[in-house]
């Protein structure tokens, strides 16, 4: 999906823009759009940035981050980034996909099998490649990279170790295809819903579970209205950080170079602090909160099975082909797939 109606108006959004930045070389404070609350990797990121960005222009350039959805569903921040109403972002890489389709190569079921799996790929060819497609796609630039862990499920009614386990349960997903068709792939019929509705819907009800990461529960307090965990590994989240394309062909050549180095900070202290804090947040959910956590019967092996062999030919075409997925496999040391 292309932003709509981009290259009809590029004048307009370039006068946005412009007015959003200021002139060249001028003090900004750049209004970054975060989904997750305080205590998230989101706004780990986000602080490294805004500290090594402060840092590098000597003061001249800060940010502030607007936490807990504050600007608006995460969909919904790429659309305010590219028209240049939105400076920047950070978001989960599945609400990107659906404007650029080949960054759903990051969230393909079991692709990914550890941090330094979601390094490697984000960080190498892989990931510049990424950040071309999303600048033409979407008129929006990843300039950095958030690591979050693997999205764990949880839900409120039983323990879930096997796929018979999960029938019956309404599980809320992001509005993705890859991962509505994983959870189809598992016999479920998800309920897709954006993430500033999630905590409402579970304390109401609506749906039994969802899946993030352990620092994700813990920072939105989803154990408070969440029992049970699962440590499925089904998907390694990242959550990149977004600046509109236009917001930054705006700025000089110097503060250009500034944004980029104050994220790739922060991309190196966020998964610095993923590997600090993800077991000592995990252990806190138990011994503090009383959430029960199991593993995946059989290593998770039906599971793997079911969204592999479901999931990964329907969207070979929308990643790029099967050659990019290989290219990602081969990448991180895996075996090749075939048609």
């Amino acid at each position: 999906m292309k932003f709509p109606g981009k290259n009809s108006a590029l004048a307009v959004v370039a006068t946005v823009a412009a007015l959003a930045v200021g002139t060249p070389g001028e003090a900004t404070n750049f209004k970054v759009a975060v989904g997750d609350s305080g205590g998230s990797t989101q706004e780990v990121g986000g602080l490294a940035f805004k500290a090594k960005l402060e840092e590098l222009s000597g003061g001249k350039h800060t940010a502030t981050l607007f936490l807990n959805g504050q600007l608006g569903s995460e969909q919904d921040t790429v659309n305010d980034a590219a028209i240049g109403t939105l400076d920047m972002s950070i978001l989960a890489i599945n609400n990107i996909t659906p404007f650029s389709p080949t960054t759903g190569i990051l969230s393909l079921p079991y692709m990914m099998l550890s941090l330094e799996d979601a390094e490697t790929l984000t960080q190498g060819p892989i990931g510049e490649e990424l950040v071309q497609n999303t600048i033409e796609d979407a008129g929006v630039r990843i300039i950095g990279w958030t690591y979050a862990g693997f999205r764990r499920l949880t839900n409120s009614q039983k323990p879930v170790e096997t796929v018979e386990d999960l029938q019956g349960l309404v599980i809320r997903v992001p509005k993705n295809e890859i991962m509505i068709d994983t959870y189809k792939a598992w016999g479920v019929s998800p309920t897709p819903m954006a993430w500033s509705e999630t905590f409402a819907a579970l304390q109401t009800k609506v749906v039994d579970g969802q899946d993030t990461p352990y620092i994700t529960i813990n920072a939105m307090k989803f154990y408070e209205i969440q029992k049970y965990a699962t440590n499925l590994r089904y998907l390694f989240l990242i959550e990149p950080l977004i600046i509109s394309e236009q917001v930054f062909q705006g700025l000089s050549e110097e503060d250009q170079g500034i944004i980029l180095e104050a994220a790739k900070a922060a991309t190196e202290e966020s998964a610095q602090f993923l590997r600090d804090k993800e077991a000592e947040i995990q252990a806190t959910l138990v011994e503090d909160y009383g959430m029960e956590i199991v593993d995946p019967a059989n290593d998770e092996q039906e599971f793997i099975d079911l969204a592999t062999s479901a999931v990964w030919p329907s969207f070979y075409d929308s990643v790029g082909g099967i050659e990019k997925v290989n290219a990602a496999l081969e990448a991180i040391g895996r075996d090749p797939v075939s048609e």
